[in-house]
């Protein structure tokens, strides 16, 4: 009878142990297991240099959304960025979109400039305004050899 407890208990420490460690897997990787709502907005770009797919989409520092995928445009050869928003934020149609670095040699990531138009962008819409990444070897090489 003793042994059939410890087989017990050891049993449920092992499943609050894995529980324990799924949990932790799911919030440091910041995978969304139930679907949340979201809605999508796209973007055109010059250039979206070291942007990747699943980078932080921001409003003034705060997270609200992610971005979903990056393709080129083969007609425009531009770079056609899809973000899903959270349903809660609302943007407005003259936003501007600008490629961003968190810190001198951090990740990129998409800060957006609310605008003050009335009118919003609707699930599917585009922000027009956008600004492309800065490409630092481009700039110090002008800097460079321009002297």
């Amino acid at each position: 009878m003793k042994r059939f407890s410890l087989e017990v208990v050891v049993g449920l420490f092992m499943l609050i142990g894995f529980a324990s460690f799924v949990y932790l897997s799911v919030k440091l990787g910041d995978v969304k297991i139930f679907n949340d709502k979201t809605y999508t907005v796209n973007a055109r770009f010059g250039s979206v240099a070291g942007l990747k797919k699943g980078a932080a989409v921001d409003i003034a520092g705060v997270s609200i959304g992610r971005v979903a995928d990056i393709v080129l445009n083969l007609e425009t050869y531009e770079a056609m960025v899809t973000m899903q928003i959270q349903p809660e934020v609302k943007l407005q149609e003259d936003c501007i979109a600008s490629i961003r670095t968190s810190g001198i040699i951090g990740d990129r990531y998409i800060s957006i400039l609310p605008g003050g138009s009335f009118d919003l962008i609707a699930d599917g819409g585009e922000i027009f305004e956008t600004e492309s990444a800065i490409n630092f070897e481009e700039l110090l090489s002008k800097y460079i050899f321009e002297n």
